[in-house]
Order: C-alpha cells, then sequence, then structure tokens
C-alpha cells in the first residue's frame, strides 16, 4: 500500500514550529521530504535537547515530533557551491516550503522568481507572520504575535483585561496547516497547467480567517465580542462544571438536549416553562450555571458523564495529557504512534489526523541527524560521485 503523496519531493527549508509542522503533514502523507539544513543544524534541534526530561540522546521533543518521515541534508545556502547544490536539488523536486522573514528567500535567491528559472514547475511556498507583502510584511511575528494581531486573544479567558493565549500554539501551528492546504492545492492546480507558483502563507491571515463567523457578527453588530471563558453567547447551558474529583463539559445546543438534562437532574428550578427555549436560558444563564454547579459538585466525574451519555447529553471530561493520550477513541484512530531515535530508542507522540480510505498507510521514521542523508541523497538523486563529496566539504558548500 503507498501513501497518497507517494512521488512528489519536497525540499523542507523551515524551522522552529510552523513550517515543520506542515512539512510533517505532508510527509506522513508520503512526500519525499528532504530537510535542508544549515551547517551547524536548524534551530529546533537545540529546544530541549539538553533537557534530560524532554530529550532522547541529545534530541528534543520539538525535533523528534516535527521532523519524522524527514530525510536531513546540511547545506549552506550562503555558499556560492552550496546555493549550486540547492538548485540542483530544485530541479528534481515539486515544491520548496520555508517560514524565514519576509524577504530572506529573496536575499538567498531561494525565492519563487528565482527557482522558477531553474525548474518552471516549482511550488514554493513560505510561511511568515504577516505575508509577502503589505505595509506590514517585514514585521517579525511569532505564535503569539499572530494569536494577539488576529484579535482571537482578546476573546480568550474570562475577562477583557486579562486576554490568555490559547494553550495549544494556533499561531504556528494553523500557519502550518494553511500551507499543506496550499501547497495540495498548487500541485492539483499544476496537473492541469503544467505550471508552478508561489504560496503565500501568513499567520495572520490564518487567525483571521478561524474567526469564522465572529467576524460576521461584528461586522452586522459593530460590537466587539468579549471573552466569556468556557460558556457560549449564544448556547445555555455550555459552560465546564466542576465534580467532585476534576470537571466536564456540558454543550445544551437544542431545546431537546435541555428536556433531556432537565429530567437528569430533576431541579424543580429548571421546570419553568421559560426555560424551554433558548432565549428564555440565556436570560438567566448565570442563575442555571450556578444551579448546575452545585448539584454536578456533589458527584465525581464518572458519575455524571454515564448519565448525561444515557441521556445523549452532549458532555466530555476535561482532560488532562494523560487522560487524553490515552482515550480509547484516540487510541483506536492511531492518533498515539511511536517516535524513534535514529540510535534506536522511543518514544511516543501524536499520529497523523489525516486519515484516507485506501492510501492511508502510516509508517513513521525516526527525525534525522544532522546531515544523516546528505551523501545518499546526493548520490542517488544528482549522481554526484565521491570526489565531488569530498571537494564540496572541503568547500565548506555541505556536511
Amino acid at each position: 500500500m503507498s501513501k497518497a503523496l507517494a512521488g512528489i519531493r519536497i525540499l523542507d527549508l523551515t524551522h522552529m514550529l510552523s513550517g515543520p509542522y506542515g512539512a510533517m503533514i505532508l510527509a506522513d502523507l508520503g512526500a519525499e521530504t528532504i530537510k535542508i539544513e544549515p551547517l551547524l543544524g536548524e534551530g529546533t534541534r537545540k529546544l530541549l535537547a539538553n533537557d534530560p526530561s524532554n530529550s532522547i540522546d541529545g534530541m528534543g521533543a520539538y525535533f523528534i515530533t516535527l521532523n519524522r518521515n524527514k530525510k536531513s541534508i546540511a547545506i549552506d545556502l550562503k555558499n556560492e557551491k552550496g546555493l549550486a547544490v540547492f538548485y540542483d536539488l530544485v530541479r528534481e523536486s515539486d515544491v520548496v516550503i520555508s517560514n524565514f522573514s519576509a524577504g530572506v528567500p529573496e536575499r538567498l535567491k531561494i525565492d519563487y522568481e528565482s527557482l522558477k528559472q531553474i525548474n518552471p514547475a516549482i511550488i514554493t511556498c513560505t510561511v511568515t507572520g504577516y505575508g509577502s507583502d503589505g505595509p506590514n510584511a517585514r514585521r517579525p511575528a511569532f505564535d503569539q504575535v499572530a494569536q494577539a494581531t488576529g484579535g482571537g486573544m482578546s476573546i480568550t479567558g474570562t475577562d477583557a483585561d486579562h486576554p490568555v493565549r490559547a494553550g495549544i500554539p494556533i499561531g504556528d501551528l494553523g500557519g502550518g496547516m494553511f500551507a499543506v492546504m496550499g501547497i495540495q492545492s498548487a500541485l492539483l492546480e499544476r496537473y492541469r497547467s503544467g505550471q508552478g507558483q508561489h504560496v503565500d502563507i501568513s499567520m495572520l491571515d490564518c487567525q483571521i480567517s478561524m474567526l469564522s463567523y465572529m467576524a460576521t457578527m461584528f461586522f452586522i453588530s459593530g460590537d466587539d465580542p468579549h471573552p466569556i471563558g468556557n460558556a457560549h453567547f449564544v448556547h445555555v447551558p455550555y459552560n465546564t462544571y466542576k465534580t467532585a474529583d476534576g470537571n466536564i463539559v456540558i454543550a445544551i445546543i437544542t431545546d431537546n438536549f435541555w428536556v433531556n438534562l432537565k429530567q437528569l437532574v430533576q431541579l424543580e428550578v429548571f421546570d419553568n416553562p421559560k426555560y424551554d427555549t433558548q432565549a428564555g436560558r440565556w436570560e438567566d444563564r448565570d442563575l442555571i450555571d450556578a444551579k448546575l454547579d452545585e448539584i454536578i459538585g456533589a458527584r465525581d466525574s464518572a458519575y455524571w458523564l454515564e448519565k448525561l451519555q444515557n441521556k445523549k447529553i452532549p458532555c466530555a471530561p476535561v482532560n488532562r495529557f494523560s487522560n487524553a493520550l490515552n482515550d480509547e477513541q484516540v487510541l483506536h484512530r492511531n492518533m498515539v504512534i511511536e517516535l524513534k531515535h535514529p540510535d534506536g530508542k522511543s518514544t511516543r507522540g501524536p499520529g497523523n489526523p489525516i486519515k484516507l480510505s485506501r492510501s492511508n498507510e502510516e509508517s513513521f521514521t525516526p527525525a534525522p541527524k544532522l546531515g544523516q542523508h546528505t551523501d545518499s541523497v546526493l548520490k542517488q538523486l544528482l549522481g554526484y560521485n565521491n570526489d565531488r563529496l569530498v571537494a564540496l566539504r572541503q568547500q565548506a558548500a555541505i556536511r
């Protein structure tokens, strides 16, 4: 069984999180992904590398996770000879993905306008904070900067005076996810036109896109939304509730769910006919939440989850990582996989969320050592001989 993107070759120039995450998804789906690193290695190699709790044999959790299914070649792109090697690789590849700051690809002569002269079918993708053009394109941005600028941070938390970023780095991860969509779209279009193109991903654009219907609500009403914690601005009750041993979520999004909940908790105050409609519940939302807090707090999470599920009421435990990563549904979906170190040790990490019915082979090779595949790729793909490799090393072009 082959993977969906088998036969696609990607040159991965990314670092840190947004770009590596996108390239990782493409690699998981079968694209031959060749990581092009500086001679001293991509910066993420150093993150947590010396933390005994979060590394294996000098390779940190960041790198182990984000660079599975990739090969590593070390090339100095600032070296004329090294750049020539890179151009040779471009001739044999389909995609070049990077997340340098805006303007860096042009300075390094690895931008689309430069590379299409070498391979007219090449697709390039850049993931930057603000995109490749516009008044703020050259501003630096990382995850929290994108979250803050994009508006989502202003509605996260419990009050407007204490904005909170998302617990997962959605600014970075969003950029990587949209890069995957953009690259796959460009590949599909190339089958029709035979031509490459540039995919320009802005982390800010991604954050604005994910505001979705809430942005439209703002344009209709003119009102800035405010953070409301884990409650909902339409549905009631829709919140987290503390049990005797943890927290659970209840999400009543239809009146039928409310009827089932009312039958379950048997609270006389809930028999008020006005609460049988969303508008009536919204009017007394604080009272409803307070009463639920009282009764739910008297029993443990397992008790309430069983009762709620039997009534087909949307609910869930607020899982810690130790619970989520051992959830039977998560495990069934192969969303916890073995991540190997190239020297043989292993740990576990999250799997690939894209499940295909036919080309769904799931295999994961270890994140590579620096330059582990330099010789094999340059020999097999480009036909370089040993003498040429020796010369390139003497010229500090490769490692």
